[in-house]
């Protein structure tokens, strides 16, 4: 398992495929779950493989293989964003292709912001327009993974996340503490209207987390929506649709 350092924080991460190649993938998982579980056993490596694109994917801090602080100032936005930037520094890869699937897509839409010139493409995946509202209160995902029981989680959504985190054997207490040092964008729609990058929004039908895909779309200059039929947040990630819709993207969209 190949690890870097990036900001005093072990990053785990695969780099999987030709070398002889400009095809060239970056993928960041979701919250609660790591690069095998979402990119690896829902069959994302086996498609980008048949295609001859070099995939590299890493598990986010606090998460899988990678080190696990448990200060929530380990968990900015500029050192989760930072780490997507190092690992493509580390391995020397000037560009790319970035695809990230809900907190993935958030830190991958950070990214893109951040750094346009090194992205030919970015896919968001299980975000829509949800992301442009204010963020709800009540019960939130810090008290979901620090609660003794899944039982006492009222909220479905949340009860979900935190048995998935459960199943995974990921770090609850990481968690709390990445979802304690919130994650929000500034002036977000000022900002995707000035991103010239090609970027695919992809949600099911049924994901209230993200809400409509289109709507988000809508706020880049260069934007495109895809909702999948039928799919709610979990089902939507290892659905052909969703497989389809993002080599139709890549191969469809001039760099």
């Amino acid at each position: 398992m190949p690890t870097f350092a990036s900001g005093g924080t072990n990053i785990a991460f695969d780099d999987l495929g030709p070398r002889d190649t400009q095809n060239i993938i970056v993928l960041v998982h979701g919250f609660a779950t790591n690069r095998k579980e979402n990119w690896q056993r829902l069959g994302w490596y086996g498609v980008f493989e048949r295609k001859r694109f070099r995939t590299i994917a890493l598990d986010c801090r606090g998460h899988g293989e990678s080190g696990k602080p448990k200060g929530s100032s380990a968990y900015s936005h500029d050192a989760m964003v930072g780490d997507i930037l190092s690992l493509m520094d580390h391995l020397d890869i000037k560009s790319a292709d970035l695809m990230g699937y809900s907190m993935g897509a958030r830190l991958s839409l950070a990214a893109a912001l951040r750094s346009p010139d090194r992205f030919r493409h970015v896919v968001l995946g299980g975000i829509g327009g949800r992301l442009l509202e204010p963020p709800s209160g009540g019960f939130s995902m810090v008290d979901a993974m620090e609660a003794e029981s899944p039982d006492s989680i009222a909220d479905p959504l949340l009860r979900s996340f935190r048995h998935f985190a459960d199943e995974q054997g990921e770090d609850r207490h990481a968690l709390a503490a990445l979802s304690r040092a919130g994650f929000q964008f500034v002036d977000l729609e000022a900002a995707c209207t000035n991103l010239r990058v090609p970027v695919l929004v992809v949600a099911g039908a049924r994901d209230m987390l993200a809400g409509d895909p289109k709507k988000l779309a809508d706020a880049f200059a260069n934007g495109k929506a895809v909702t999948l039929p039928g799919c709610d947040h979990f089902s939507a990630i290892p659905h052909g649709l969703f497989k389809a819709a993002v080599f139709d993207f890549l191969e469809d969209t001039p760099d």
